[in-house]
């Protein structure tokens, strides 16, 4: 994920203020990444204390054992107003090792407004050598009296191809490719994908349940996948499979795949429908059946 970061405007521009000695006060961290905020904050950290990866002091930052460096939630921990209570008061007591102190708040988005409103004085007049590192999945539920406060960084989706990188970095996987593509630019998401197997059966069932070109076929698929667990994640990786089919036809003109273009066109469109029916309940057997039969009857009429 290093390298991803480091590679991010967000990344520069911190970096930028740190080598031009114009570090603001507060900074807020706009990063969709749950899995991997927490590790994104440390490396903007590392830079704050001029630190690196290696050295003592930043293996003591990663550890979240560096004097002049305040990590929270602690583990297992809440960002309650007692935290909130505790930020402030430490705030006031000078430095140990530097001549700066460093407050990094992860998960930021779940801090109530409670919690929120008790950092807003010290976020605006912090104490001289006092620094706040805010971190978000989401913007939504910061106080619009706290942004006004931080100078916001935000590191936006990443590629397929970034993605791709990031993974085939720490393992090859038969997989990296597909998840790379369908993960929504987060790599958090794509970890969690790769990680327990699940989405390894899911590309599995997917693929075959696309190759049902016909109504025998589609008969034999929704009967073998009408009760699988992982519901609206089939139905989203069935969409992928399909849009690249339509992909195909657009690139190779007369490409012939598991499906004629009108009917991978349908069964892209049509899975819109299927997910939001999912929502309320819809049966999933039945669903699965009467869309597999649609599709594979379009293709054998070749609508």
């Amino acid at each position: 994920m290093e390298q991803l970061i480091n590679n991010t405007a967000a990344y520069k521009i911190f970096c930028g203020d740190k080598i031009k000695q114009r570090l603001s006060h507060a900074y807020m961290l706009y990063f969709a990444d749950g899995r991997n905020l927490r590790a994104a904050l440390k490396l903007f950290a590392l830079v704050f204390f001029g630190a690196d990866k290696n050295d003592r002091n930043g293996r003591l930052i990663f550890s979240e054992s560096l004097s002049d460096l305040k990590i929270y939630p602690r583990a297992e921990g809440k960002l309650t107003a007692d935290i909130a209570a505790e930020i402030v008061e430490d705030s006031a007591m000078k430095p140990l090792e530097y001549d700066k102190k460093l407050y990094v708040v992860s998960d930021f988005n779940n801090a109530s407004p409670i919690f929120q409103n008790k950092l807003l004085k010290v976020l605006e007049e912090p104490p001289a050598g006092v620094y706040f590192l805010l971190g978000a999945t989401a913007l939504a539920p910061v106080l619009d009296t706290v942004k006004s406060r931080v100078k916001l960084l935000e590191i936006p989706p990443f590629t397929p191809l970034e993605i791709y990188g990031a993974l085939r970095r720490a393992g090859d996987n038969a997989l990296n490719e597909s998840v790379a593509g369908c993960c929504g630019g987060v790599l958090g998401v794509a970890q969690d994908m790769l990680g327990g197997g699940w989405y390894e059966e899911t590309a599995a069932a997917a693929k075959q349940i696309c190759a049902a070109n016909s109504v025998a076929k589609a008969v034999s698929a929704a009967l073998k996948y009408g009760d699988f667990k992982y519901k609206k994640e089939l139905l989203a990786e069935m969409q992928r499979l399909y849009f690249i089919e339509i992909k195909r036809y657009a690139t190779n003109g007369g490409y012939e795949g598991a499906l004629k273009k009108g009917a991978a066109i349908y069964a892209v469109e049509s899975i819109n429908g299927a997910l939001a029916d999912i929502k309320f309940n819809a049966n999933f057997s039945s669903l699965l059946y009467d869309f597999l039969l649609r599709v594979a009857e379009r293709n054998q009429a070749g609508i």
